[in-house]
Formats: structure tokens, sequence, C-alpha cells
């Protein structure tokens, strides 16, 4: 089966976007082996907003070959819109509706894993409906003080356990997680 994995960078206090949505903060570094995350995927959850924003993202032609090699690999997967909108787009399919039943019919699939992208809106509405398999989170080493938290409006504790920790030369500490089952 199918593990959808949420993998994102957060602040130090806990912020995955400052106060006016910028994640200018993120770093990536040559030694997060992104490309070895992105082999083991083959399909991207996206809300609307985020799909809008980055789902069709197409870097300048200053960028460096690394980055852009990183876009393209991104936009190869399948990409998965979950919106109230239903709307024609021939780099995405849209679903709305019941997304636990959804989610489940999509893991059961043949392929390899699922990347939840977010935003915070979906991220949301997975935890409160135990969605996520594994949570890869990226701490990186910078306090803002406010924006947007990972997690908010918990309806509950989400008991998590340690599967991993990566440490990266810029100070990036990367915790990977899967929920607690006892």
């Amino acid at each position: 089966m199918k593990k959808v994995i949420l993998d994102l960078a957060t602040t130090l206090d806990g912020f995955i976007e400052g106060p006016n949505g910028e994640i200018d903060w993120c770093i990536m570094d040559d030694d997060m082996d992104f490309d070895g995350f992105l082999s083991g995927i083959d399909t991207i959850f996206y809300g609307r907003v985020s799909y809008d924003a980055w789902g069709n993202y197409q870097p300048n032609e200053n960028v460096s070959a690394e980055e852009e090699k990183l876009w393209k690999t991104v936009h190869s997967k399948n990409k998965l819109v979950f919106s109230s909108q239903n709307r024609a787009d021939e780099n995405a399919a849209f679903i709305n509706g019941d997304i636990p039943t959804k989610v489940s019919e999509i893991k059961n699939q043949e392929g390899k894993d699922i990347w939840l992208y977010g935003g915070a809106s979906l991220i949301k509405t997975f935890i409160q409906h135990n969605l996520i398999d594994v949570y890869r989170i990226s701490v990186h080493p910078i306090a803002l003080g406010n924006g947007k938290p990972l997690f908010e409006d918990l309806k509950e504790r989400v008991n998590l356990k340690l599967i991993k920790t990566n440490i990266f030369k810029s100070g990036v500490v990367q915790l990977i997680y899967e929920p607690k089952t006892d």
C-alpha cells in the first residue's frame, strides 16, 4: 500500500510560512538528497491554493541546472488537487468530496508513495482524519515569531514515534515520524 508522506520545512518555532506567506528562509542543502525522496513518490497531493502557486511553477532561466532538474522531476509526478472547485487542468486532476475515501482509494493503487505537499488547510484536514503515514519535518535554524503554524486547531493530540533523524551541514534537522499506534 502506498504511504502518504508529509514532507515540509518548518522554522524552529513551528511555522511553515511567514506572516505574509514567505518561505525565503527555506534552505536546500545538496546533502538533503531531495532527489532520493522524489524518486520514491509518483503522486503529489496539493490544495488548490498551493497548486495554483507551485503546481506549474517554472523557474527563470538564471537558475542552476540542479534546480531546473528538480522542478522537471516534480512536474513529472501525478498531481491531484483537493478543492471544492472542479476545473479542467491538463496537468492535474481535481478531487472534491469525501477526502478520506478518495485517499484510501488512491493509497490502494499500484505505484510509489504520495507526497502531501500542502497547503496548510489540506495538511490540517489530513492530520484531523489521520491520513498521514509519515511526517518528514525539516526544522530550519530560524525563528520567525509569527506566521502559519504547522499544527493548528488540533481537535486531539497527534502522537508520533520518531523513526529517524538527519542532520545537514546548514543546521537543518530533519525529523521523520510515524503515527504512534499504541
